[in-house]
């Protein structure tokens, strides 16, 4: 099994303009990428995590959606509120299932409704630090025990949401 890891970075330099694509970017403590304008303080969307594996499915390019890393080898919407994800010295908390709003509907007509549930994870930032394009991402249990990332990993179905 391939190893999860980040396989594009971006941020958004102004609200509703163009994503920038990084080659690494810092990650600040409680707030989320060094100079996004989607950072923010306490907020729930200081990260926005997508994996490529579900761009591929939707025929989507990384960025389009406006995730901030774009992850390969990770089931990003099989993760669940409250797992922590460390990405090289970055640690995350996933926050909330990030819903499509209208604006991707301009991308293309009726993608808002197909990408229900498949938008990917908001984190908040735990522990701050430099990621880089490659930096490889580990999904820590709930006892606190990292695990490497799989695109495949054992879920429980009970307690599901």
């Amino acid at each position: 099994m391939a190893e999860a890891k980040v396989l594009h970075l971006f941020r958004a330099p102004k609200r509703r303009r163009a994503m920038e694509e990084l080659e690494q970017v810092r990650v600040v403590d409680n707030l989320g990428l060094e100079g996004c304008a989607h950072a923010r303080p306490g907020g729930q969307r200081q990260v926005l995590l997508v994996d490529v594996e579900t761009l591929r499915e939707m025929e989507l390019r990384p960025g389009w959606i406006r995730e901030n890393i774009t992850t390969e080898g990770l089931e990003v919407n099989g993760l669940k509120i409250g797992q922590r994800v460390n990405v090289a010295e970055v640690e995350l908390e996933v926050s909330a299932v990030c819903d499509p709003c209208e604006l991707i509907e301009a991308i293309r007509p009726g993608l808002q409704a197909a990408m229900m549930g498949k938008r990917g994870m908001l984190c908040r930032v735990l522990r701050g630090g430099v990621v880089k394009a490659g930096d490889g991402i580990c999904v820590v249990e709930a006892e606190g025990s990292p695990r490497k990332a799989s695109r495949h990993p054992q879920r429980e179905i009970a307690g599901a949401i």
